[in-house]
């Protein structure tokens, strides 16, 4: 990703009322990003409990959403359909975003589950334990998964507009 600033980031929000824009928080780690290293940027807001934020870069441009995470906890495994790791329950959350435009100003919005803390950057990344007859696939493809799938939720957002 190119680097950003905190005001870019802001403007990138295509999904974001005026307030949700003034009132963003990025993380203290945003100002440590290794740009050149990231996939798309997410994080929640340390400031709004339950509202979070994916930046992604699409033909040279940056996109962002806010996302939110609903409230509640499972108590058995799930599965992120973003990074595609299978965590305890509580790390795995059912995030919306409300779709840009028209249409998301009569409320109309999308959702999946994402890990918790929007950390799927870097869980793809890390090694877990295999399984008996689990095959471990590339790294690099796991990484290209969780790109596209995290842009196609984002596709997804702004596709009203």
């Amino acid at each position: 990703m190119q680097p950003l600033t905190e005001d870019q980031v802001r403007s990138t929000l295509v999904n974001a009322t005026g307030d949700e824009r003034a009132h963003l928080a990025v993380p203290m780690s945003f100002v440590l990003a290794d740009w050149d290293h990231l996939d798309f940027l997410a994080w929640q807001d340390p400031a709004a409990h339950g509202r979070g934020y994916i930046v992604i870069e699409q033909d040279g441009a940056a996109i962002g959403i806010v996302v939110r995470a609903a409230s509640g906890a499972r108590s058995h495994s799930a599965m992120c359909n973003i990074c595609h790791t299978v965590q305890p329950g509580n790390q795995v959350a059912l995030f919306t975003a409300r779709r840009a435009g028209d249409a998301g100003s009569h409320g109309d919005s999308v959702g999946t589950y994402m890990c918790a803390d929007l950390g799927c950057h870097e869980n793809v990344r890390l090694a877990a334990p295999l399984a008996p007859s689990e095959i471990r696939a590339s790294v690099d493809r796991l990484i290209d998964g969780t790109r596209r799938r995290v842009e196609s939720f984002v596709g997804r957002v702004i596709s009203a507009v």
